[in-house]
């Protein structure tokens, strides 16, 4: 039996017997990312100025599309000029699109009933590099500052301008945290070295399972069973794991194919009371694979 846990109130997941990371959340498949230098808001919901951009964001998320502020790290420029980014993260469909803006109003021209859709809308050039969101978002939460701020330089050194500090994406007390796009890949918990690891598997194509906590836009199970079936068929391509349903409740029962296989896999949840303590309101949601098994007809013979 394997045990995976995650948080139902922020996203992201982890395997093993150290305490959890959260499982990534189930909303984030469309993304727009705008720089902004800052100060951000608590909730970027409330920013105001530039009016272009808090127009932009509220639109956004009315539209089902996640807007995230994004900035360089350390010394900031200021805007205009506006880098945009609007992507697509869901399984084998991932894609991203880049613009610069001379002028903010231009968000305005936005289709975001494409981008929503899944369908790209045009606003700028297919982006073939990775982008790489580390969330700084201080006055969400300080410990995304104080672990976000030092991890962004450290990876921007490494990667330049594939980093950027980002706004919230879930799951503070996992920071420090990272997102990969486009396929959306979410790690926390995460030092330097863990860091580096994790993009340079993404930049060679591949998932990293240590302090993995998901991909966003599946739900929990979905995110799961793909983690459990990599672990146990140590597959790491990006898109080496497809799981094509999940049924009932707890238990529930997964069909995932791999490496032209398909496997059945049986997946138990629980929660945890109080998993980081009294003062913790998360509640912690534990996986376990209770049973993996191949499907193809050699299996039955």
């Amino acid at each position: 039996m394997t045990r995976r846990n995650s948080c139902d109130h922020c996203p992201g997941s982890h395997s093993g017997e150290r305490p959890c990371l959260a499982s990534a959340t189930t909303k984030a498949r469309s993304w727009l990312l705008i720089e902004h230098p800052g100060p951000w808001p608590v909730r970027i919901e409330d920013l105001t100025d530039p009016a272009p951009i808090a127009e932009a964001v509220r639109a956004a998320r009315a539209a089902g599309v996640r807007p995230q502020l994004i900035r360089r790290p350390g010394r900031r420029r200021g805007v205009p000029p506006v880098q945009v980014y609007a992507g697509y993260s869901s399984g084998g469909q991932a894609w991203l699109e880049g613009r610069e803006l001379a002028d903010p109003a231009e968000l305005a021209g936005l289709d975001l009933r494409a981008l929503a859709a899944g369908r790209r809308p045009g606003f700028g050039e297919p982006v073939d590099d990775p982008v790489l969101l580390v969330c700084t978002h201080g006055k969400r939460n300080a410990c995304c500052a104080r672990t976000g701020a030092p991890l962004a330089r450290h990876l921007a050194s490494r990667f330049g301008a594939f980093v950027w500090e980002t706004t919230h994406v879930g799951g503070d007390r996992y920071a420090a945290n990272l997102v990969c796009l486009p396929h959306a890949l979410y790690y926390g918990d995460l030092g330097p070295q863990e860091a580096t690891a994790a993009v340079e598997a993404y930049l060679n194509g591949e998932v990293r399972l240590e302090r993995l906590r998901g991909r966003a836009g599946q739900p929990e199970p979905v995110q799961a069973a793909e983690h459990f079936l990599r672990a146990h068929c140590s597959i790491f391509d990006v898109d080496g794991v497809t799981v094509e349903s999940v049924t009932g409740t707890s238990p529930y029962e997964a069909v995932a194919r791999a490496r032209g296989n398909r496997y059945r896999l049986i997946i138990e949840s629980a929660v945890q009371a109080d998993p980081c303590g009294s003062e913790c309101s998360e509640k912690l949601r534990t996986y376990f694979v209770r049973d993996i098994t191949l499907l193809n007809a050699p299996a039955l013979v």
